[in-house]
């Protein structure tokens, strides 16, 4: 009944469908087997792509050629770039999204991809041979072959939901949980875990009185996450969110169902999300304060449907809703359905190769929330990664790694790798010790053309990256030469409270005053206008920072080059730490479990002390 594939991804979630995709744009045939095929990339949680971090994360999944870009910017009802008052490597993109429109977009991509079949059933168990994966077995007894297989279960694994002290065996609302694999797993000699994380109610958004929350518009500018020419809404068409806040009656109520709550009353086993914690947590560890904000987001364009973020709760239905129905805006709320919790099994990911293949089972990866990330953009990115060396695995071929110096992908797949995660793990932009270089500007320049080479992104992609480091490059010439007259200049400059020019000054070093830009220049001074005549908004975007930025850029280059030298050092695979009596006890633990591959490796792994990693360079040096 089936065919021979190169590539079994099971799950269809954001890791399953980036996985699908990279693969088969590379040319494997791929598999992607579901549960249910009327919920591919399902927005579990919130409907939203983005934010502090996984904005940069989302840019460079598109700079590799994957879709999460795209799709968000062709389903997105509003755009905003965060942290705009900070600097550029703070600047992170955030959409709002059309929920049911995320998903349609996600399945017709998939459907126009050759090399993608798909299948609708329950994947019970592994096909596993001499220490390989060759292909996975279903709930209605198929045994489907492939040269590697992907597993992308999301919160499936034996997923048990909890609303007060109701229990539900589901992966998520109305969807039934997975068995079996985590047990086959578990039996090959595999540690797995328990992990947790939740959802608010979602409300009728008819019954809400919005007068008396704040209005949340989106940017006057809108700039999405794509690097191709990507269809996006203008920004007149843009829906607005809400803020309103929780109060201590709010709390008090909340309160009174805790005797019920499954996580204060020991039911719930898996630790949740530090930075996302639900209601009752929230108010449990900060009681000082006392009200939370909650952000009121609209589900897409033509459903009344409201997401409540910052609500997230698992206590009893009655209790959520008298709490809802005393925060401004809400008097009257009815709710579709109620918050809930969810706890699954995940798999503590120091047991992957950087290639997020197993260490145990050749030919097996696993992608998202079974490696104990949270969050679609961490599923996304880890599922593009995950598909890429799957194929590269089944053809023989070295293995893709990107490093932390090249981006936030490289620093995620990093970190769970040598130091794991007892707890759903969130990208961060202060988890990123190169986030001057890893900006969400120049994701295209910095990985597009790595993409391009192992025949991933499009020719069409990489010839508008080599377009726009031309113009860059051209236009900071341009600058460097054209001096700027203080009789053309001083009115503007006197204007945005910066100091008159008493002699002419070269544009490249005026823009490095502060409140000065480009583009203002542009609006205000002849020789500047004719100066960027012809260059994209992009590059002049790009130029601006880049001769802002360039002390901060160089001094961390300059470390990345003094970092590398220790990446370079490589540790055999067979070495023996048992042999280096100086090292500490917790060090020869972490080195004999993690398996480094190289120095650098190595002074990254938790626990790890910098003694430590001095005495593995002497005797490698030996």
């Amino acid at each position: 009944m089936f065919p021979k594939y190169d590539i079994i991804i099971v799950g269809a979630g954001h890791a399953g469908c980036e996985a699908a995709a990279a693969a088969a744009n590379l040319g494997s045939r791929v598999l992607l087997v579901t549960m249910n095929m009327q919920t591919i990339a399902q927005m579990s949680c919130n409907p939203a792509m983005g934010g502090i971090a996984k904005g940069q994360i989302v840019r460079e999944i598109d700079a590799m050629g994957g879709y999460s870009g795209i799709v968000s910017d062709e389903s997105m009802i509003q755009f905003r770039m965060l942290n705009r008052s900070k600097g550029p490597a703070m600047w992170s993109p955030r959409v709002q999204s059309d929920r049911m429109l995320f998903a349609t977009k996600w399945r017709e991509m998939l459907e126009q991809t050759p090399n993608v079949d798909f299948y609708q059933d329950t994947v019970n168990g592994l096909l596993i041979k001499e220490g390989r994966a060759y292909g996975v077995i279903t709930s209605l007894g198929h045994e489907i072959t492939a040269k590697a297989v992907v597993l992308t279960n999301g919160t499936f694994l034996n997923g048990i939901i909890h609303i007060g002290e109701k229990q539900l065996g589901g992966g998520r609302m109305a969807e039934k949980a997975a068995t079996g694999i985590t047990e086959q797993l578990v039996a090959l000699g595999f540690e797995s875990d328990r992990l947790k994380t939740g959802t608010p109610p979602r409300i009728d958004g008819r019954s809400l009185d919005y007068s008396k929350m704040e209005e949340q518009k989106g940017d006057e500018e809108i700039v999405g996450f794509s690097y191709t020419n990507s269809h996006k809404i203008t920004p007149a068409q843009q829906r607005s969110c809400w803020i309103t806040y929780t109060s201590q009656a709010v709390h008090d109520i909340l309160k009174t169902g805790f005797e019920k709550s499954p996580m204060f009353q020991g039911r719930i086993q898996g630790t949740g999300p530090r930075y996302c914690p639900s209601i009752e947590d929230k108010i449990n560890r900060f009681a000082e304060r006392d009200r939370h904000q909650l952000f009121v987001e609209p589900e897409g364009f033509n459903t009344v449907e409201i997401y409540v973020n910052g609500f997230s709760s698992s206590l009893p239905e009655e209790v959520q809703l008298k709490a809802l129905r005393l925060v401004p805006g809400f008097e009257n709320c009815k709710m579709f359905r109620p918050g809930y919790a969810i706890e699954y099994d995940y798999f503590p990911p120091t047991q992957l190769k950087f290639s997020l293949e197993t260490k145990l089972i050749n030919n097996l990866f696993f992608a998202g929330q079974i490696n104990g990330t949270t969050g679609y953009e961490e599923a996304a990115c880890q599922g593009l990664m995950a598909g890429i060396n799957a194929h590269q695995k089944a053809n023989e071929l070295e293995p893709v790694v990107l490093k932390r110096s090249e981006a936030y992908i490289g620093v995620l797949i990093d970190d769970l790798i040598n130091k794991g995660t007892d707890e759903p793990y969130r990208m961060f932009t202060s988890r990123a010790e190169f986030r001057t270089l890893l900006r969400q500007d120049n994701a295209d320049i910095r990985l597009t053309e790595k993409s391009y080479r192992l025949g991933l992104a499009s020719q069409e992609r990489m010839e508008k990256v080599r377009t726009k480091v031309e113009q860059v490059e051209k236009l900071k010439t341009i600058l460097e030469k054209l001096a700027i007259e203080p009789a053309e200049a001083n009115e503007y400059l006197e204007s945005v409270g910066s100091s008159p020019l008493v002699l002419k000054q070269k544009a490249a070093q005026l823009i490095l005053r502060p409140l000065i830009g480009l583009q203002e220049m542009k609006t205000y001074l002849p020789s500047m206008k004719n100066a960027l005549q012809g260059f994209s908004d992009d590059a002049i975007e790009q130029v601006e920072i880049q001769l802002k930025y360039d002390t901060y850029i160089t001094k961390e280059k300059e470390l990345v080059t003094k970092m590398s030298q220790l990446e370079d050092l490589m540790i055999p695979d067979n070495f023996s730490y048992d042999k280096l009596v100086s090292l500490s006890n917790e060090a020869r633990q972490k080195f004999t479990k993690i398996r480094p591959r190289t120095l650098g490796q190595a002074s990254r792994i938790s626990g790890v002390n910098p003694s430590d990693v001095q005495i593995l360079m002497v005797y490698m040096g030996r």
